[in-house]
């Protein structure tokens, strides 16, 4: 199979690599569509993770099934959790799978959806079946950022009708966190640097955009709200965003950190604690989502409630990776990619 392999930091190659073989438990799966995500540009960008076939927003179809799998046949649609699990840990028992002692990550503790095929491990708890309405792009489009949203807004925050949502950072996650707030009926407003990203916000629902390039975004969300956000969404995370982000909260806001710190930040970013304290504001965050919470997501993305498909801005080939990547380190990108490609 054609598969695009890490071989060292920033340095993805184009290779023809052995199909995999599915265990008694899993299955292969032929990929369809795999997004492009911010969450690979970070692997990419330092080189160091455990497999080199990266990828974790895949969709496909059943190609052959492990003589233990029972849910499972040749020719489902299915699209594949992230946060993957193997059931046995406390956080499975208890119904909090995405925080499995032993996670399952495509393109971390297994090979991933940048190639023609992958061997999906203990397929019965880590795929769900995919609704004839849904498109594999669109599915791809759901990938990591869109169902993290979701659980970060819906599950983490429960968002509220009529609640002021301020959402810093408006690429796929943003983007995702945006259409999400909206549909829950909350006013919500997209920030970014990126004018293409702020028109796609608006798209995905939000009522208000600001550009932080050229308007100060904590006073203008303080002013648009009458006192500051009971939401806000750091998407990004980078110091600059997560601090105007928690700035932009009213007393007892609450604040979702979703972004994963850049490489600059190494981990860690200083907040304003005193100022919370003050305030009563909470710091909550949002880490993937349990497999069975799919149910509650893909009836809302069929019947067009929750659009993850507005923001692909572009299906693309495996080849393209790499410059997509590059442009992610100068966000430069509008929207998500999904790659469909794969010959």
């Amino acid at each position: 199979m054609k598969a695009l392999v890490l071989e060292g930091a920033k340095n993805l190659i184009l290779r023809q690599v052995e199909d995999p073989k599915p265990a008694e438990d899993g299955v292969l799966l032929k990929v369809m569509a795999n997004g492009v995500c911010r969450s690979d540009h970070h692997f990419w960008e330092s080189g160091l993770v455990p497999v080199n076939i990266l990828g974790h927003e895949f969709s496909g179809v059943v190609e052959e099934v492990g003589s233990k799998v029972t849910r499972f046949k040749k020719g489902d649609r299915v699209t594949v959790p992230f946060s993957g699990s193997e059931g046995a840990c406390p956080h499975c028992v208890s119904g909090h799978s995405h925080l499995c002692d032993s996670l399952l990550m495509p393109g971390l503790t297994y090979q991933g959806g940048y190639a023609e095929y992958v061997a999906v491990p203990v397929a019965d708890r880590n795929m769900i079946h995919l609704p004839e309405e849904i498109s594999f792009a669109e599915a791809s489009a759901l990938g990591c950022r869109f169902i993290t949203a979701f659980h970060g807004i819906v599950d983490r925050v429960q968002v509220l009708p009529g609640e002021w949502v301020v959402v810093y950072g408006c690429g796929g996650v943003g983007l995702s966190a945006v259409n999400i707030a909206s549909a829950m009926g909350a006013n919500v407003i997209g920030v970014d640097i990126n004018d293409a990203n702020l028109d796609l916000a608006k798209q995905m629902g939000a009522a208000y955009t600001v550009n932080s390039r050229t308007t100060d975004p904590i006073a203008a969300v303080n002013e648009m709200t009458q006192g500051g956000a009971d939401v806000s969404v750091d998407a990004l995370g980078l110091s600059q965003t997560a601090v105007s982000a928690i700035r932009s909260l009213r007393k007892r806001g609450r604040h979702l950190q979703i972004g994963m710190t850049s490489k600059q930040d190494a981990g860690s970013i200083a907040i304003p604690v005193d100022e919370m304290i003050l305030k009563e504001l909470s710091f909550i965050t949002s880490f993937g989502m349990p497999a069975h919470r799919y149910h509650a997501v893909l009836p809302l993305v069929s019947n067009g409630k929750l659009t993850p498909g507005k923001m692909v801005t572009r299906e693309v080939s495996l080849s393209e990776v790499n410059g997509i990547f590059e442009e992610m380190s100068s966000f430069k990108n509008t929207g998500t990619y999904v790659v469909t490609k794969f010959g």
